[in-house]
């Protein structure tokens, strides 16, 4: 199965050792059982703390063993405790060195914080999801999925809550450079929608958790009937990534009251977002064509312009420009 389950260790941008390291932590936590749990938490909470302590000492901070702080360090691929302690002492001053890490205040948000404070907070994390989202995003499994979804006879796409909104972002979009794409959101349509696919066909599968039942099922419905299926999730070991044939990871972290919905809604429209350009690129001249078309079909429907396309013919015609929005 081709995913984007280990990014690569590119460095910090800003911030927090990210991506790499701490990334790969947050992104595997769920999955761990409860001592290395608490082992990730202590290393996404300080990772330069954990990087200047000994073996011993961050086990007992962890109330845990040595042998478990071990075991978690070859969970996330490192042979152990001295790499761990490097890879995060080296990301951490590669971070120093973006000049950023003051950039804005990071953490939950908190009862007493000024709506100042709120605002900052979130446009970090937000934007902080955007570009770790992009820089562990496995480009493979990004030009495989955009192979089949080229290829494909159409494309299903599920999702409930915040994800069924990103899911009707990518079939609009889809729609838009001519695929038959269809954004499913009620469990017993997605369901009947995954039975009647075959292969050729592609399946989207996003949820932030990867554990939401409705797109886990129609999405297992939907390999079952033979179609490639595609799972949008920020944690490669979640239940969709079972039924997943190709994986690609977002890299959101949540704070109070956003919990599953806006900085995640964020990383996956990044996802989206490069699907489509991908996609669009490979079939550039046919989606230059349909972006100009679309356009200048809703063209006459905004305040003060005109020039929509007549219905039955091109008279009065303006040309057009290729905004993708409406």
């Amino acid at each position: 199965m081709a995913n984007s389950a280990n990014p690569p260790d590119s460095g910090a941008r800003d911030g927090a050792p990210a991506p790499g390291t701490v990334l790969r932590v947050r992104a595997l936590l769920p999955s761990l059982p409860p001592a290395e749990q608490r082992v990730a938490r202590r290393i996404i909470d300080d990772p330069e703390g954990v990087a200047a302590s000994s073996i011993t000492q961050l086990a007992r901070d962890c109330s845990t063993s040595e042998a478990t702080v071990i075991r978690f360090c070859r969970t996330i691929d490192l042979s152990g405790y001295r790499e761990l302690r490097l890879a995060l002492a080296s990301e951490a001053g590669q971070a120093r060195g973006a000049g950023m890490s003051g950039r804005a205040p990071v953490g939950d948000i908190d009862p007493d914080d000024t709506l100042v404070t709120v605002v900052q907070k979130i446009a970090y994390t937000d934007a902080r999801a955007v570009e770790e989202t992009g820089a562990q995003l496995d480009a493979d499994v990004l030009q495989a999925v955009v192979a089949a979804m080229d290829a494909a006879r159409r494309i299903d796409i599920y999702g409930v809550g915040a994800s069924a909104f990103v899911g009707a972002d990518l079939q609009q979009k889809l729609h838009r450079i001519g695929l038959a794409s269809f954004a499913w959101s009620d469990s017993h349509v997605m369901l009947t929608s995954a039975a009647v696919l075959r292969p050729g066909d592609v399946a989207v599968g996003v949820s932030h958790s990867g554990a939401t039942i409705e797109t886990v099922n129609a999405l297992a419905e939907a390999r079952g009937r033979g179609a490639a299926t595609v799972a949008v999730t920020n944690f490669p070991r979640s239940p969709i990534c079972s039924y997943a044939d190709h994986v690609l990871t977002t890299a959101a972290r949540e704070t109070t009251f956003r919990s599953g919905a806006t900085a995640s809604r964020l990383a996956q429209l990044t996802v989206v977002d490069c699907l489509f350009v991908g996609l669009a690129q490979l079939r550039y001249a046919d989606s230059r064509s349909a972006l100009e078309t679309t356009y200048d079909a809703v063209r006459g429907l905004r305040v003060g312009e005109k020039g929509r396309r007549n219905p039955g013919g091109p008279s009065g015609t303006t040309s057009s420009g290729s905004d993708t929005s409406a």
